[in-house]
């Protein structure tokens, strides 16, 4: 049941036409037309800044200082916040890191000096996410350095002596020896154009660090599993380097199979569940929580404390993060298959179609084009929602804004910023 676009465009036209006809014409008349196709075409006449809004991936936020912008998470009485837990994850991949050096002593320190070297890709310096991760790495991993109260996220540099201010060497011990583990380098990875976490940028990062202290490069550790395979597979891989990354992608996960460290899994199928039901929710008119923590009438429900956490002061829901190492990852090696207890169609009888504008901040992004987005083509299915999909080109709102020019014609929104600090980019053409 693959929903057009021109099937939203030809009701449109029909109902322009068919408005035309009765019309005594004037330009009073012709206003009258478009107020009524928009309504036609997205069955509603409920006012744009009342319709239900759902901001997923990134949470509306002051990328400088992480406080969450409320005035967009409390946009109207439908709007909420989908995404996962960033700091349970991040922990879990600094542990997971720090777990395998354990694991693997013997050999890690691949030229015997007693340091255990890392270099880290930072995604983007203002983004909640990448934050969390910088910060969870280096909390494990010993090398954290508060300041103002909170972990230190800044890229190093270059760091090969540990002269840095913005991280310390850390220790591990190990059979009764301790090792330093050292931050060797650390970049954002941002491409010249301005688009972040930047896969190319982050294999040509790799060539340069290996190329000035290669076999110092005992670890290498990513904000996500695009910056990270892009790293294993310019270097790596060849050199036998583990290599962490985040958001179990497909490719990565088979990569574990050849030496690719290990990777988190942010549950992108419930994410994906939970941006559209919340918004099927809404539009039905029912409890939010259906389908979600009390079972729906076809049986679909998540687990609260298992699958998600929900918190009511920040309107957010926040999938939990799975470990994906070489013991379990071939649990994990289909990214895109939906999630079993919340994989039953709704009827279309009881639950209407509905016209759903959603974007993704950059076409390119791996996770959200490989992996996000074909799950959420299949769960608008599941729930009856015909939903046109929109690809930024990761650098500025306004690459997708300016393909918003008809709100009226949709009955919901699921938005994904460039930036977590541009909320009013898109509530702005709401209102």
């Amino acid at each position: 049941m693959r929903k057009k676009l021109f099937m939203t465009v030809m009701a449109a036209a029909l109902a322009v036409s068919m408005c035309a006809c009765g019309s005594s014409g004037g330009d009073a008349g012709s206003e009258g037309n478009t107020g009524a196709a928009q309504q036609a075409a997205s069955g509603s006449s409920v006012a744009n800044k009342d319709k239900p809004l759902v901001w997923f991936n990134r949470q509306p936020s002051n990328s400088s200082t992480g406080e969450l912008d409320m005035a967009a998470l409390n946009f109207n009485d439908n709007t909420y916040y989908v995404g996962f837990d960033a700091n349970q994850g991040a922990e879990l991949q600094g542990t997971m890191i720090k777990e395998y050096i354990e694991k693997n002593i013997d050999t890690i320190d691949r030229n015997g000096d007693g340091v255990i070297g890392y270099v880290l890709a930072i995604g983007d310096i203002g983004h909640n996410d990448s934050i969390a991760r910088t910060r969870g790495v280096r909390n494990a991993l010993g090398t954290a350095v508060e300041t103002d109260g909170a972990v230190n996220s800044n890229p190093v540099g270059t760091n090969t002596d540990g002269s840095a201010t913005a991280v310390k060497d850390g220790e591990i011990e190990v059979n009764g020896k301790t090792y330093v583990v050292r931050e060797l380098a650390s970049q954002e990875m941002k491409n010249s154009a301005g688009a972040t976490w930047d896969a190319a940028t982050a294999g040509n990062a790799i060539g340069t660090w290996a190329s000035s202290f290669g076999d110092q490069i005992d670890v290498v550790a990513s904000n996500n599993d695009g910056m990270g395979m892009s790293m294993f597979n310019a270097w790596s891989k060849d050199n036998k380097v583990p290599t962490f990354g985040y958001d179990a992608n497909s490719d990565a996960v088979a990569a574990i199979a050849e030496g690719y460290g290990g990777t988190i899994s942010q549950h992108a199928d419930v994410q994906a569940y939970l941006t559209l039901r919340v918004l099927r929710n809404a539009l039905d008119g029912v409890d939010i929580d259906t389908g979600i923590g009390t079972a729906d009438e076809a049986g679909n429900a998540l687990q609260e404390g298992v699958d998600y956490v929900y918190n009511a002061d920040e309107r957010s829901y926040y999938a939990l993060n799975l470990a994906v190492t070489a013991e379990n990852y071939q649990d994990f090696t289909d990214s895109t298959k939906i999630y079993e207890p919340v994989s039953a169609q709704l009827d279309e009888g009881s639950h209407a179609t509905k016209n759903v504008w959603l974007n993704i901040y950059n076409a390119a992004d791996n996770f959200l084009s490989s992996t996000y987005q074909p799950l959420l083509e299949q769960y608008d299915d599941l729930l009856n929602l015909n939903v046109e999909y929109i690809g930024g080109d990761g650098q500025t709102e306004s690459n997708i804004t300016n393909r918003l020019g008809n709100p009226g014609a949709y009955d919901a929104f699921a938005i994904n910023m460039v930036k977590t600090d541009n909320a009013a980019s898109y509530t702005t053409l709401l209102q």
